[in-house]
């Protein structure tokens, strides 16, 4: 059962785009938002110092999202070092326990959960280069640490970081979803696909048109051809994982291979269309 949740947030100097601090009711955890220029100013904080996990994230030179997954036993000492790095990354976000309650085993365990839980995402490409150990904690530890990753991924989606929300749906929830749309075109388009709070996602198995009109804008083709590229689409014109477009017009091209208005084109079985429901 899913039950409301009270988050605090203080944005320091009125500026949303420089150090966010965020709190969730009834949990010991907290987590930062920090821009790479404000990290100095972070410096004054009392936990700065503090152990646990954090999450860098910048850019390809594709502009395709990335993320680093690290841990710290000293949280300023190890984010000073990546300022050394390239400029792969632009923002981090800190998660701590308030109460400074977690230890080496807990933040390497935690490390390696947000890791994997990063990958199964497939929202931005993970560019660690080893693959974080997983630490032997208690059953007891196991358990808080469980609550504490869920907290802490509600708190780090609020701060408009998606990289953990993996976008799965089950056959089960597919079929018993009374809003899954569909199109059947020309050259080979059968999709189907849902709106999601942060676009609309087509669904593994869809098939999308071989080619693609002389019509379709080059931004579309280029945004086509970049997802067969990067293997979201296989060899057989086949989605092999479910993927978020930023909008239903957007799928509907990539779907059909023209430009297309995805609230018009995508329907349900009742022939109803994205565009005929929001006006009922």
């Amino acid at each position: 059962m899913a039950f409301n949740k009270t988050i605090q947030m203080c944005i320091f100097d009125g500026n949303p785009n420089g150090r966010i601090m965020c709190e969730l009711s009834n949990w010991n955890g907290r987590v930062y938002k920090i821009s790479r220029n404000d990290l100095s100013e972070f410096a004054n904080r009392p936990d700065c110092d503090y152990t646990g996990v954090y999450f860098l994230f910048g850019k390809d030179e594709d502009n395709n999202d990335t993320v680093y997954v690290g841990e710290a036993e000293k949280m300023l000492v190890r984010l000073k070092q990546h300022l050394k790095d390239n400029n792969y990354w632009n923002d981090c976000v800190v998660v701590i326990s308030k109460d400074n309650i977690l230890n080496k085993a807990h933040v390497k365990y935690l490390e390696n959960k947000f890791f994997n839980l990063a990958l199964d995402a497939k929202r931005s490409s993970v560019i660690n280069s080893t693959i974080p150990t997983c630490s032997s904690i208690s059953e007891f530890d196991e358990f808080m640490l469980s609550e504490f990753i869920e907290n802490a991924r509600l708190l780090v989606n609020t701060l408009g970081f998606k990289v953990f929300d993996k976008t799965d749906i089950s056959i089960l929830e597919q079929e018993s979803n009374e809003a899954i749309f569909n199109i059947t075109a020309t050259r080979g388009a059968d999709a189907k696909g849902m709106l999601v709070p942060d676009g609309f996602m087509v669904f593994k198995g869809s098939k999308i048109a071989k080619d693609t009109a002389p019509s379709m804008s080059t931004n579309l083709v280029n945004l086509r051809n970049k997802i067969i590229e990067k293997n979201i689409i296989n060899s057989d014109f086949v989605f092999d994982s479910d993927y978020i477009f930023t909008s239903p017009s957007l799928a509907a091209a990539v779907v059909m291979g023209r430009n297309a208005n995805g609230r018009t084109e995508w329907k349900t079985v009742n022939d109803k269309s994205i565009k005929d429901i929001e006006e009922m």
